[in-house]
């Protein structure tokens, strides 16, 4: 058989994008220089904060005390440290005036006061060997880093008799920005060596390896500049960063492989570099923008939370992947173009070939093939392993980001922990109770009595009064967010007063933070879903399959959500991984998990059902369809997902726990998805929902014979059409030797032609 297709003259997209590739290449060069310089001190600008729902009343209420009570509200802490004497020695005690008096007059410090000057015992530790010095450092976050970096110098170390260190919200928040600016670019020189070794191994060539990479700093630089431009808006989270860097290499490797794979197929079946291009970006180019768009769609749904923290990691996930996606679509072709049959130089696997390897995808094929044989044992096995491995999720307790993130070296930490450790009540626990509109001194104390009376109060101070607002401190008896507190401040929120009134502290963050999410989560879960079904009903036609692919999703989550609990929340491993556990997890990782986890889990689905689909419209079978799917795509989500693990692994290196958290989760959750759902869940349910799978409805069918999308553009050939349907090639044939369409991708083309066999 020697007649071939005559290949068809590159298309708009195609002829745009390879028309001038050096011109292309020379612009994005540009582009990418362009982004370096926008984006540089991106972190800088950037909160360390973002949990808070800022229309709540907590929220209004924390406001409210720092204008009309700023000197109550420190935010800054010396802790002072007199060794063996006594704080109240004399010595010591001039020391402790001398430096508050120092602080008090520094530009931006208001609000100071200490041990010393009050005698409040709160600020006196039990072993009466250390006391506090409290001040407020005013101005926005930026202002108040600014401010800390001048004084800290300064203020740490060794003064006369006594020691001290720094410690307050501010030292905090600063300390976490400056860690995770540190850890982020460890993560980076972690990652990039690891994934271009194993990108060497992936793809045998030097030359394809280095092509994701490039991908992927080009949608990191890009997504920098984009985030810095954001800053001048509307606050973003320095959170956002790490997961900037992990999906802009994650994706952009992942379309790298799937567009390269392909790339090389058509190469190999003999087209020459611009036709292959073409092919590619008709095929594997339509699933990487439809892939782009379902893990949009999924971080798209944290714009619909309040915290910024979560709207951050929006903002930095929509653009990684939009600008991973058009590199792989507009530079990676370009540069294929150029490079043609070089894309194969440097090919390091032939220092190690000893014989000719097995025919791709034997391993996958029989698997497969054992998989839908045993299809009931492979899909209710699977499914209570991964239910069982979720189980320690139903013991979840939730609570605020504090300093506990912090490792357990840095100062704001030790100093944290030291007051709580040391100093009587439950410090940084209290709630704090705003009275506005005119009352007299009776109403106040009729108030105070009736909030002492609530059984989880342990005391009441104030009221402190500045025309006609007024707040009190309410002490819990016990922890500053356990359950006992939140009941508190619900209580508090419940007593009756002669004016208004709004709560704040710690518990009432998290109160707030916890309905604030409650009541968006619903509306979030259907955003995803609905457009999820939407958009896999597009790209299969079918009915059933979105809804197996949503399940199947969340299923897959089960094993990231029960070892986040068993291990960051219970302090499983927390000494090999080095953190300290604050016993509860912090409200909005969870979701921030589900929406990136979700995501890549459908990535790879994507990549998996546009395949499958893809053969059964050459073919009608069923059975073969799912087997060649995972053939021709199981060592490549494999191979994706193992390098994206990497990233994920080199984030939870941080040493911050809710990045450790974040990285080490999503790893789990990406190798659990590849290796046990896509692999042995999958086929196991296809199997057993057989022909099944594909029906729709006529007027849906309809609609998608219109507006839906493909990998090609094929129809179905009659049953008897093919050369090798229903059946795997020949001893001897290659993977090309089949049926194969215009794109001579190894499926029937619209007209029934066949390509040549070599």
């Amino acid at each position: 058989m020697t007649e071939v297709n005559k290949p068809p003259r590159p298309g708009g997209w195609t002829k745009l994008v390879t028309a001038r590739p050096r011109l292309s290449l020379l612009a994005a060069l540009v582009l990418t220089v362009l982004a370096v310089l926008a984006g540089g001190g991106v972190a800088d600008r950037m909160g360390a904060g973002g949990w808070e729902d800022p229309a709540a009343e907590s929220t209004y209420a924390t406001k409210a005390l720092e204008r009309e009570f700023p000197d109550s509200q420190p935010n800054f802490l010396l802790l002072v440290d007199a060794g063996s004497a006594d704080v109240d020695a004399p010595a010591v005690a001039a020391e402790a005036r001398r430096l508050t008096e120092r602080l008090a007059g520094e530009e931006g410090v208001t609000g100071v006061g200490s041990y010393w000057a009050t005698g409040a015992p709160a600020l006196r530790a039990k072993d009466g060997h250390q006391a506090l010095i409290a001040a407020r450092i005013t101005g926005d976050e930026k202002a108040m880093g600014e401010t800390l970096d001048r004084l800290a110098p300064s203020f740490r170390g060794t003064h006369g008799p006594v020691e001290v260190t720094i410690g307050g919200p501010v030292a905090v928040r600063r300390e976490m920005q400056t860690i995770i600016q540190e850890d982020l670019t460890r993560a980076e020189l972690i990652a990039l060596p690891v994934t271009l070794v194993l990108l060497v191994m992936v793809f045998g060539s030097a030359v394809a390896a280095l092509l994701p990479l490039g991908i992927g700093i080009v949608a990191i630089l890009g997504t920098n500049a984009v985030l810095r431009g954001l800053t001048e808006f509307t606050d973003v989270s320095v959170f956002a960063m790490n997961l900037t860097t992990a999906l802009g290499l994650g994706l952009a490797i992942d379309y790298a492989l799937f567009i390269v794979r392909r790339f090389r197929e058509e190469l190999s079946a003999g087209a020459d570099p611009s036709t292959a291009v073409g092919t590619t970006l008709r095929t594997a180019g339509r699933t990487v923008l439809f892939s782009a768009l379902t893990v949009a769609v999924s971080l798209a749904a944290m714009l619909l939370f309040p915290q910024y923290f979560l709207r951050s990691f929006a903002y930095a996930g929509i653009a990684v992947v939009l600008l991973a996606a058009a590199a792989a679509l507009i530079l990676l072709p370009a540069a294929l173009v150029l490079l043609g049959e070089r894309v194969d130089s440097w090919d390091l696997r032939r220092l190690f070939r000893r014989e000719r390897p097995a025919r791709e995808g034997t391993a996958w094929a029989r698997a497969a093939t054992l998989v839908m044989r045993r299809a009931p044992f492979f899909a209710l096995g699977t499914t209570a392993v991964l239910v069982l491995l979720g189980l320690p999720f139903l013991g979840v307790r939730f609570g605020t980001a504090d300093d506990r993130q912090l490792p357990s070296t840095a100062e704001s930490h030790v100093v944290q922990q030291q007051i709580r450790d040391g100093f009587p009540g439950s410090p940084g626990g209290g709630l704090e109770v705003l009275a506005e509109g005119r009352a007299s001194e009776a109403q106040y104390t009729a108030y105070k009595e009736r909030i002492a009376e609530l059984p989880e109060v342990l005391r009441v101070d104030g009221p402190l009064v500045n025309g006609e607002a007024a707040y009190f401190t309410v002490q819990p008896k016990g922890e500053a967010v356990d359950d006992a507190a939140q009941r508190l401040v619900g209580e508090l929120r419940s007593t009756e007063a002669p004016f208004d009134t709004k709560v704040t502290g710690t518990a009432a963050v998290l109160v707030d933070s916890k309905d604030a999410i409650a009541e968006q989560l619903p509306w979030a879960v259907a955003f995803i879903t609905i457009v999820t079904l939407l958009l896999v009903f597009l790209l299969t036609g079918s009915v059933l399959i979105p809804i197996q692919a949503v399940v199947l999703n969340a299923l897959s989550l089960t094993a990231m959500f029960g070892a986040v609990v068993w291990v960051f929340q219970d302090g499983h491993l927390s000494g090999p991984l080095g953190f300290t556990s604050p016993g509860s997890i912090e409200t909005t990782l969870p979701v921030l998990m589900f929406c990136v986890a979700f995501g890549l889990s459908m990535d790879y689905g994507v990549f998996l059902l546009s395949r499958i689909k893809e053969e059964y419209d050459t073919t009608g079978d069923h059975n073969e369809a799912v087997r060649h799917g995972l053939q021709r795509t199981g060592g490549l989500i494999t191979a994706a997902a193992v390098i994206l693990a990497v990233v994920m692994v080199a984030i939870g290196t941080s040493r911050v726990t809710n990045t450790k958290m974040l990285g080490l989760g999503i790893a789990l959750a990406v190798v659990m998805d590849a290796m046990i759902v896509r692999s042995l869940l999958v086929p196991a349910v296809m199997r057993l929902t057989g022909r099944a799978t594909w029906w729709a409805p006529g007027p849906l069918r309809r609609f998608h014979e219109r507006f839906g999308l493909s990998e090609g553009e094929q129809k179905r050939p009659d049953r008897g059409a093919g050369l090798y349907r229903n059946a795997a090639p020949p001893r001897g044939a290659t993977s090309h030797d089949v049926p194969a369409d215009e794109n001579g991708d190894g499926t029937a083309d619209a007209s029934g032609g066949i390509r040549a066999i070599r």
